[in-house]
């Protein structure tokens, strides 16, 4: 037995010297803290056991999960945990003092230098370096570019503390009974650096329920953690590591079927990351015994581009209707804000296709052709004024909805698509209001509608993910002169048989029947808790097995 365990045991564990136990401990840029990782897990179960042992406290559980999301994002982005430490705690000064404040007046200031001081910061680390290049191209000047690193997840505890600003002013909450309270709302660490966006109306009332672990809590997210891994790293990023990043590096390098599939491919890739990271951020809080929010509901299953906006991102769609859609006048009212960012749009894209003029008219055609549209997606309403008004407020929720994403064109094109998009479909529900009554030819509409709507979305993703603008209109070039050579399809196929069958399983899982996922939920609910360890431990091999690249950042990472 003895030879056994040195032959055996001890050589796994040679590699554990001093040096490494540093490593985990020490913030590494090239290699980030990561769900997907084995570091995260081993750490997350030491942590796991102390949490259960205070979980009867409040303070020192408050303190003792602050202290280790804060280290987990330092290990994630460095030394701007400082950054969440003292923004949360100019909020939290702020706020007491408007809450408390007597006048009107104060409170606007107040709520209004706490947006702009959140803002300013996202602003500086996200946008200098575009302002700059923007101010170069314009005034034909040479202003150096600023190094500045982009702080992991900033937009998301920066959306966050605006809604705890923003809801106390308009007093829907009452501020947390301390700066702990706060603190621990805005770094809890299961969704600090890809969402979901927690509103603090949602989440504060949270914190000061006696805090109760069920089993089916513990059930639920299990389940959710060994999905979102599954999606993350066996689905999403064979697809990309195998398949799409090689194509959308150098689409003109194949052919319009592969950048075709490729298009396709990320498509399901950008859903298995992004909900898979949604899915172990939900699935970890439960076992920590908090709800966050649901971020996506079967998005591709859309029957409209309305209802893909109902079910995608959820948290962040939500939060733009609520804090700017709505401030920007909603679909009652105009305001210059609302109006300002259409109109800056399409005098840039007019500008544009005037620009490329000398070498083509095709880019002043699609401007004007774009403008044509979304003008007479208010223009043909029976209700012009109002449908105006809805259709701007939209479109300047969807631009900046895009340039969120970053300081780019290919960004606020793919915004703006969408934003027309919404808009023309609003005209459509005018004309063909939707009903209950039940046909033949409505189901095959149905499915027409959720076929041409996935279409949609693929074809917006591909300004999404190109490297460059221009890239993203080779792909599109490259992809209009697809040809049905079937023979050349299968060749191709033969070559990507695995990636293609990874695609496929994607789809089918997102497809699935709710009522089938169920039973494959009572199942894993119903096994031993043993059967379940077995089962989080197979499924940690297998996507560790699969990872040929080692694990992967996530794509909402960099926003």
């Amino acid at each position: 037995m003895k030879n056994w365990f040195n032959q055996h045991i001890i050589p796994q564990f040679e590699f554990l010297n001093a040096e490494t136990v540093q490593a985990w401990f020490t913030y590494n840029p090239a290699e980030p803290m990561l769900f997907n990782t084995a570091r995260f897990f081993a750490m997350f179960l030491v942590f796991y056991s102390i949490y259960i042992a205070l979980r009867k406290t409040f303070y020192p559980r408050l303190i003792y999960v602050i202290c280790f999301s804060l280290f987990f994002y330092y290990l994630s982005s460095g030394a701007f945990f400082i950054l969440i430490v003292v923004s949360s705690l100019f909020d939290y000064v702020v706020t007491k003092r408007m809450y408390y404040a007597k006048s009107e007046v104060t409170k606007k200031v107040i709520v209004t230098l706490s947006v702009i001081v959140n803002l300013g910061l996202l602003g500086y680390f996200k946008y200098m370096n575009f302002f700059i290049d923007s101010i170069n191209t314009v005034s034909n000047s040479f202003i150096e570019f600023q190094k500045i690193a982009l702080p992991v997840g900033i937009s998301f505890f920066t959306f966050q503390s605006i809604s705890y600003v923003v809801e106390i002013y308009r007093k829907e909450i009452k501020p947390t009974k301390s700066y702990i309270d706060y603190l621990f709302f805005i770094s809890f660490f299961p969704q600090l650096v890809a969402g979901p966006i927690v509103r603090a109306k949602d989440f504060l009332s949270q914190i000061y329920t006696d805090l109760t672990i069920t089993k089916e809590d513990m059930n639920q997210g299990m389940l959710l953690i060994i999905g979102g891994l599954i999606k993350k790293v066996v689905i999403s990023d064979y697809i990309s590591s195998n398949f799409v990043d090689r194509v959308y590096d150098l689409p003109t390098a194949y052919t319009p079927f592969e950048n075709l599939m490729a298009s396709y491919g990320y498509a399901i890739q950008i859903y298995c990351d992004f909900s898979g990271y949604s899915d172990m951020a939900i699935g970890i809080a439960l076992l920590l015994g908090f709800k966050l929010p649901t971020n996506f509901n079967t998005p591709y299953q859309s029957k409209s581009i309305t209802e893909f906006w109902r079910r995608w991102h959820i948290s962040l769609s939500t939060w733009l209707k609520d804090f700017l859609y709505i401030s920007v006048g909603g679909n009652r009212n105009g305001t210059f804000a609302g109006f300002l960012f259409p109109v800056l749009f399409f005098a840039a894209v007019l500008g544009w296709g005037i620009y490329m003029l000398d070498a083509s008219i095709i880019p002043l055609l699609i401007a004007i052709g774009s403008l044509v549209v979304f003008c007479l997606s208010f223009l043909l309403s029976k209700n012009k004024e109002r449908t105006m008004f809805t259709d701007v407020n939209l479109m300047t929720t969807m631009l900046l909805g895009g340039l969120w994403h970053g300081a780019s064109l290919r960004y606020i094109v793919w915004g703006a698509l969408h934003g027309v998009a919404l808009a023309v479909h609003k005209l459509v529900l005018e004309y063909f209001p939707e009903t209950d009554k039940k046909s033949f030819g409505k189901t095959l509409w149905q499915i027409f509608a959720v076929i041409l709507t996935f279409n949609f979305v693929t074809f917006c993703w591909i300004f999404f993910r190109a490297k460059d603008f221009d890239t993203a209109l080779q792909i599109i070039t490259n992809i209009g002169k697809l040809t049905f050579d079937f023979n050349q399809w299968y060749i191709i196929y033969q070559g990507y048989a695995n990636v293609f069958l990874v695609m496929l399983i994607g789809l089918v899982w997102h497809f699935l029947p709710t009522a089938w996922l169920q039973k494959i939920q009572a199942v894993f609910i119903q096994a031993p808790l043993v059967g379940k360890a077995i089962i989080l431990a197979l499924v940690y091999w297998l996507v560790f097995a699969t990872a040929q690249e080692g694990p992967q950042p996530f794509i909402y990472f960099q926003f």
